[in-house]
């Protein structure tokens, strides 16, 4: 399906609403999440010594960019709330970038890696392409993307106040393809329970420079 430039505008300006109008609660949600097993599929694909410079995309309040700067690295943050990027600031120290997902202004061949956990699945799959070329486009030659989104079979709508595109396997691999990266590695969280319990897909990326 195509979808008009207002419509995308209102995708994205009720999904930030959403999370503008709940940011309180869902820092106090989320802060005890362990995504520890995606921590370590980014940094342990990325070559070179570390400490490195990471991209936290769609940081919320900023819980993964203290583990980030905890480990050692250069953590900078991305969110296109409002609300959570005061917040980042405020819990973290880091400096965070304010930016919509759908029209990206990064600096080019900046980032060793970078972390888009439970993002990515808000862009519609019309704008998705751009938005990932534009992480290739930021990230070093041969640096590492990791990304952590809900499955599904290629449907995308509105989930409640938010918009989410959800892919399958073949159709994920193939964006991340066709944007210039290449599989390191996925796997289904969480961890040790049947498929059909396992709502997130984690995938791993390598930049690849033609």
């Amino acid at each position: 399906m195509t979808i008009d430039d207002d419509t995308l505008k209102s995708i994205s300006a009720l999904t930030l609403a959403h999370y503008n109008d709940n940011a309180v609660s869902f820092r106090a949600g989320t802060l005890d999440h362990d995504v520890s097993q995606n921590i370590a599929a980014l940094l342990r694909h990325i070559e070179g010594p570390p400490p490195y410079t990471l991209l936290d995309v769609g940081c919320g309040p900023g819980r993964d960019l203290k583990t980030f700067n905890a480990l050692g690295h250069r953590a900078i943050g991305l969110d296109g709330s409002e609300r959570f990027v005061e917040m980042a600031r405020a819990d973290t120290g880091c400096e965070v970038w304010q930016q919509n997902l759908f029209d990206l202004a990064l600096p080019d061949a900046f980032f060793d890696g970078i972390f888009a956990n439970a993002v990515l699945f808000h862009v519609p799959a019309q704008v998705l392409p751009r938005t990932l070329h534009a992480l290739h486009a930021a990230l070093k030659p041969g640096g590492v993307l990791f990304s952590s989104n809900p499955h599904g079979k290629n449907q995308e709508g509105w989930n409640g106040p938010r918009y989410g595109s959800y892919h399958d396997l073949e159709s994920w691999q193939a964006l991340m393809q066709a944007a210039g990266f290449e599989e390191m590695e996925h796997y289904y969280r969480p961890t040790g329970l049947p498929r059909e319990q396992q709502p997130w897909l984690a995938s791993v990326w390598r930049q690849v420079t033609a």
